[in-house]
């Protein structure tokens, strides 16, 4: 069995080379004729568009490596099947699922993979090609995390910030509102300037406000750590959790449960990036159903078969995140479901399958 696996494995991945370029090609063209027009209208280079695409290489990988699995894999059996060597394989005796051990092996690997790949390479190259792009378009929409608004204390203590610092940890233009146990107003602080000392927030120029009977009174401020809320939590204010790494987001659900706002969004999100990466071994699996149902126009009828499968998983993902981040189902069961779809169909095309 040994040669076997060899040869399929040698058969195997020219294909998914030439697939994966093929599939790559097509969702960066897609991505670049979609703001093509909007570059060369706000004066951007060429240099800089192709920049802008290279960023979105990463990203297209991760599309296309799903499809360019099924294809590979269904193409490749289906090409055994026609050349007789599929039905010469199963006449020896070797069972069909033993024969297919090697592609359920690449699956695992790709899906462990993919995971990785997406948290260290697509969601930095990812957030570079935003970054670059709302640059050339001139879009008003700014990475910086100014006028961030952030709530701890299950809501009822309430930072707002002009412009939060990355680099130096400083949050600049601070107002601290602090709500009771009934959420009514108790007490604003305004700060021009507050550093993080590791443990909690020391304010320069404060000055607090607070209710003594039916009138606001200017007290003095005594800090003594009171404010703890932590730099991170200003910076995962700023942008959306595709833009963050898994663990990253678990903190973002974290801020926002303290914060007492909806997490559904960042949730399903969370879910998504764990479902996503087991969809490589998941078409390794339906694709074992596809090979050799085709015997004539083995490449086009594969191409077709996979391209039609892709998009209905595509749309069926589409519609149920969508339906998990307005809470019309949970977030687990929006990320899973077309996973778990998928893994139906196949067991249910694997009673026709070629064996």
């Amino acid at each position: 069995m040994k040669i076997v696996d060899k040869y399929l494995i040698k058969q195997f991945f020219p294909v998914l080379a030439a697939s994966i370029s093929m599939f790559m090609l097509l969702v960066v063209l897609i991505d670049l004729f979609v703001n093509l027009t909007r570059f060369l209208n706000n004066g951007a280079g060429i240099a800089q568009i192709f920049t802008v695409s290279l960023y979105y290489v990463p990203k297209s990988f991760l599309y296309a490596l799903p499809v360019s699995l099924l294809f590979s894999s269904a193409y490749m059996l289906g090409d055994l099947y026609a050349r007789n060597e599929l039905t010469t394989v199963l006449c020896s005796g070797v069972p069909f699922p033993r024969l297919c051990v090697p592609l359920f092996v690449i699956g695992m690997v790709f899906s462990v993979f993919s995971f990785f790949f997406e948290d260290n390479v697509v969601v930095p190259t990812l957030r570079m090609k935003k970054d670059l792009s709302r640059q050339l378009l001139q879009s008003q929409e700014q990475q910086s995390s100014s006028d961030v608004v952030i709530k701890t204390n299950g809501g009822r203590l309430i930072y707002a910030v002009d412009y939060f610092d990355r680099l130096s940890e400083t949050l600049n233009g601070l107002t601290i509102i602090e709500l009771d146990e009934d959420n009514r107003f108790n007490s604003l602080v305004r700060a021009s300037k507050a550093e993080w000392n590791g443990s909690s927030w020391s304010l320069s120029g404060s000055v607090m406000y607070e209710y003594q009977g039916e009138f606001i009174k200017t007290l003095p401020l005594d800090e003594n750590g009171r404010f703890t809320a932590e730099p991170e939590a200003f910076r995962r204010g700023a942008i959306a959790a595709e833009d963050l790494k898994a663990g990253d987001v678990a903190l973002l659900i974290r801020d926002l449960e303290n914060s007492g706002l909806p997490t559904a969004s960042a949730r399903t999100d969370y879910h998504h990036r764990f479902s996503f990466s087991t969809v490589s071994f998941v078409v390794i699996f339906l694709s074992v159903t596809l090979g050799g149902r085709f015997k004539k126009n083995i490449l086009l009828m594969n191409l077709l078969a996979s391209l039609g499968t892709a998009v209905v998983f595509y749309v069926i993902e589409m519609v149920t995140m969508m339906s998990a981040k307005v809470g019309i189902m949970p977030p687990a069961a929006g990320a899973w479901t077309p996973v778990f779809v998928c893994i139906a169909a196949g067991f249910f095309l694997l009673r026709y399958a070629k064996t």
